[in-house]
């Protein structure tokens, strides 16, 4: 995905927009769902959304630094 400001997306994100942001596939986030792991959501009825401070912090949470850089 191309660099975005994250001020241009709304508050919540469909399970599609957040697979587009993190780049991992529909099928993983609702295994992940199903298994209780991953992004935190909400669900509304049938509707599953995320937060996008939860897709931020997970995306930061799994950062690697390179370990010359970490010096």
């Amino acid at each position: 995905m191309n660099q975005t400001n994250i001020g241009n997306f709304p508050k919540y994100l469909n399970e599609n927009k957040v697979s587009e942001i993190t780049g991992r596939a529909l099928q993983t986030l609702r295994n992940d769902r199903f298994n209780g792991m991953g992004i935190p959501y909400v669900k509304f009825g049938r509707s599953v959304r995320y937060s996008l401070a939860d897709v931020v912090q997970f995306m930061e949470s799994r950062k690697i630094i390179p370990v010359n850089e970490a010096a």
